[in-house]
């Protein structure tokens, strides 16, 4: 790699280990998907170059049975002195492609983030007594712990311990399908978020979050401080859903409707002026869910329709400085001032070869102009 890039592989059962350097000088390409959509883990892709004396042979394709039964894989790009944990996650699938010999075969590795491991086992039937969300999902990523999963909890407002003699919650499904189902129930997101340090992950269960410090901006047909390749912008509001959700009153037991905009402390308007909704759409579940569940419900899914305004790209990480992470904010200037402005990053896919570091990005925005005068460089 480049003197301003250092990639680090490593690869071992549960505490992976740096692969030697025999291996690393065999890899030819590394991709990484990091994305915001709900439900939806992360991935990777190493690519060797197979030969037939390689010791790749030993390292995964012997180990890819049953033991060990978990093969993790931790990748770490070092930019400019300062690492970033772009990967910690398990491998689940090997492809060797045969070449015009036997020196020129390829070897594939793919994998998915350590929300995997979390899926593997059904846990169903055991009881959480008197126990609020919160507790339930501490105590199951608990279990992670030897993985270096961190939870990351943010308490709902719908603090509810279940009365023991009333009802007991029960597990089920697998962790992350519990964890999922749980977060649906008041409004949230789970995902696990490799870093900060290798070998540590956090495990957020809590809102998605679009406030916060600004990553450095991505700059357009700005002469010699333009750092991206490409950018485009889209609009498209058709998908874009006004819910209405029912509360019961208690007296009547009639249903009341309650349209839930898309805008809240946590979910503001990035653009100062807003896309309307074309579509109203109904849900029919708020009869199972307290009023407060119901209007939470609501709010995330209008928050997951909100963002009309998409835009893609690609930039050089070595001329922008560090990776762009998702989930995050990012500046953006010179696109013109219906585009540029903050925006919220919606997935990045890393792609490194010997001496080159590119992403793929995917923005996204909930309107058009700027709320900021100036965006942080």
């Amino acid at each position: 790699m480049a003197s301003r890039l250092t990639l680090t592989v490593m690869v071992g059962p549960v505490v992976p280990v740096p692969l030697p350097q025999s291996v690393i000088d065999e890899l030819t390409g590394v991709e990484i998907t990091q994305t915001a959509e709900r439900g939806k883990p992360g991935g990777f892709r190493l690519t060797f170059s197979l030969g037939k004396r390689s010791p790749l042979h030993t390292i995964f394709l012997l180990t890819g049975g049953a033991v060990p039964p978990v093969m993790r894989t931790l990748i770490v790009a070092t930019v400019n002195g300062t690492p970033y944990v772009l990967m910690d996650g398990v491998i689940t699938k090997q492809d060797v492609t045969p070449g015009t010999d036997a020196s020129h075969d390829t070897l594939d590795i793919t994998g998915v983030d350590l929300t995997a491991v979390m899926g593997w086992i059904d846990f169903s039937g055991i009881p959480y007594p008197a126990m609020p969300v919160e507790a339930r999902v501490a105590l199951i990523c608990a279990k992670y712990a030897l993985f270096g999963v961190v939870p990351l909890v943010v308490p709902s407002i719908l603090f509810e311990a279940p009365i023991p003699t009333d009802r007991i919650p029960k597990h089920k499904g697998t962790d992350l399908q519990y964890l999922n189902s749980l977060a649906d129930l008041v409004g949230y997101v789970f995902y696990v978020d490799p870093g900060p340090q290798p070998g540590m992950s956090t495990a957020y269960f809590g809102p998605e979050v679009k406030v916060g410090v600004p990553q450095p901006a991505l700059s357009v047909n700005l002469d010699a401080h333009s750092n991206v390749e490409q950018l485009s912008f889209a609009i498209d509001t058709e998908e874009k859903k006004l819910p209405v959700t029912f509360v019961q009153n208690l007296l009547s037991k009639a249903p009341i409707p309650i349209p839930v905009p898309d805008i809240s402390p946590l979910n503001p308007l990035l653009g100062a002026v807003p896309l309307p909704a074309k579509k109203v759409e109904y849900l029919t579940d708020g009869a199972k869910r307290t009023p407060t569940q119901a209007v939470l419900h609501a709010m995330a899914q209008a928050a997951a329709s909100a963002d009309g305004l998409t835009g893609t790209g690609t930039l050089d990480v070595l001329r922008y400085g560090r990776p762009l992470h998702a989930r995050g904010l990012v500046g953006v200037r010179g696109a013109g001032p219906a585009f540029d402005g903050l925006h919220f990053v919606k997935q990045v896919t890393h792609k490194i070869k010997r001496g080159e570091y590119k992403q793929e990005f995917k923005l996204s925005r909930n309107g058009l102009l700027p709320t900021l005068p100036t965006v942080p460089v």
